[in-house]
């Protein structure tokens, strides 16, 4: 029987061991760290799931958090001097990963699979190999970050394009109807609020993708454990200054909900190869951030590697020989979607004029602002309406 080790054990390795889990595949994760640690250690994300990922969470048996009770229904735009709605088909939902990671790593080891807490650098993928007949790479930080080569045709930049300061907030009344406020700040970056289930409960997740050298990169250079109070009061000016979506309903006891809470970094995008030979004729498949990585400003980075791992679990099931036939194929089967929403991404990382046009005609007909805001659940649609001036206007006035 085929055996596949998983290196990395975020979103996109869980998902991939419980989805081999149920067809009976056997199965070791390979962690870095235990989850007890991880549930007790500093924020991992922000990250929302749109309906396709919570769709893959109810076919694995995994969905504990329905979105019915948790989950938000629609995006408010702000973007310079332009407001809109769009309302999803179907709701999308947030839940800190401290809390989703340890209980979907309960769920696999209750089904048999193994989870092993231990470092892999590159020199131990030659012995992880030769335990298993497939080796899925899914953590690209570390010393595994860079292990696939860059693929130049899809990865345009070398450099972070924002520096991300993501925290978890009280004192923010929410917006109604309930829903993630994406607010532009043309020139200085993007706010991203997320209603979002912590273990504090009911939270708000303020991400700010701070441009370089913006009047907002001073988040990125502020600790809330050396100088609380001036971290307060300088997210509060700034909130005014470049957010005021949010910040008009701000309350009197904002504050963020633990030092622990805020993630400060920044994130290159990549997009890398799909696998690397190991010898013997046997390869490691890179999976999400391994593979694919996203600036997060809009939501894909999870989504895309819960869709991975489902491609890659389908083609592993279908397939007694994986070898680099096989790699292939997994390569052409996952490689629009996760194509699109890199390249989505790094559109409205770098936007060019033409978009006003968008936000304008997505502004003046609420039909279409639902479309694009849909289009959440699928980058590759959305790549395919905006890729183009001309495919801009043809989404704008198509019926």
């Amino acid at each position: 029987m085929t055996t596949v080790g998983i290196v990395g054990a975020g979103i996109a390795g869980l998902h991939l061991g419980l989805a081999l889990r149920a067809d009976g595949i056997p199965v070791t994760l390979y962690a870095d760290r235990s989850f007890d640690d991880l549930a007790a250690g500093p924020l991992l994300n922000t990250v929302a799931h749109h309906h396709p990922l919570l769709e893959r969470e109810r076919a694995l048996g995994v969905h504990h958090w329905p979105a019915a009770e948790f989950g938000y229904g629609a995006h408010h735009h702000w973007i310079g001097g332009i407001r809109f709605t769009g309302r999803f088909t179907h709701p999308s939902c947030a839940v800190d990963h401290r809390l989703y990671l340890p209980r979907l790593a309960e769920d696999l080891a209750e089904r048999g699979g193994r989870v092993e807490v231990r470092a892999v650098g590159p020199r131990d993928l030659g012995e992880l190999a030769g335990r298993h007949d497939l080796l899925v790479v899914a953590s690209g930080r570390g010393a595994l970050s860079g292990l696939f080569p860059r693929r130049p045709e899809h990865s345009p930049h070398d450099a972070p394009r924002r520096l991300v300061c993501a925290g978890l907030y009280t004192g923010i009344a929410p917006a109604e109807p309930a829903a993630v406020t994406i607010g532009v700040a043309p020139g200085q970056g993007e706010l991203l609020e997320i209603p979002l289930l912590s273990r504090h409960g009911r939270v708000t997740a303020l991400l700010f993708e701070n441009v370089p050298g913006g009047d907002l990169a001073v988040l990125n250079e502020l600790s809330p454990a050396a100088d609380p109070a001036l971290f307060r009061k300088t997210v509060l000016e700034k909130l005014h200054e470049h957010h005021p979506a949010t910040a008009e309903r701000v309350l009197a006891d904002f504050a963020l909900t633990d030092p622990r809470d805020l993630l400060q970094g920044a994130v290159t995008p990549a997009v890398r190869e799909d696998f690397l030979p190991l010898g013997d004729d046997k390869f490691a498949l890179a999976l999400g951030d391994a593979h694919v990585v996203v600036d997060p400003v809009m939501g894909q980075g999870a989504n895309i590697a819960a869709y991975s791992a489902a491609v890659v679990a389908a083609e592993i099931a279908a397939e007694t020989v994986h070898d680099e036939v096989f790699c292939r194929r997994v390569a052409r089967a996952r490689e629009e979607v996760l194509l699109g929403a890199s390249a989505w991404t790094n559109l409205m990382l770098d936007p060019p004029p033409w978009l006003g046009e968008l936000w304008q005609g997505l502004a003046e007909e609420p039909r279409k602002a639902d479309e694009f805001t849909d289009n959440f659940d699928h980058p590759d649609r959305q790549w395919r309406a905006l890729a183009t001036r001309r495919r801009v206007r043809a989404f704008l006035d198509g019926s």
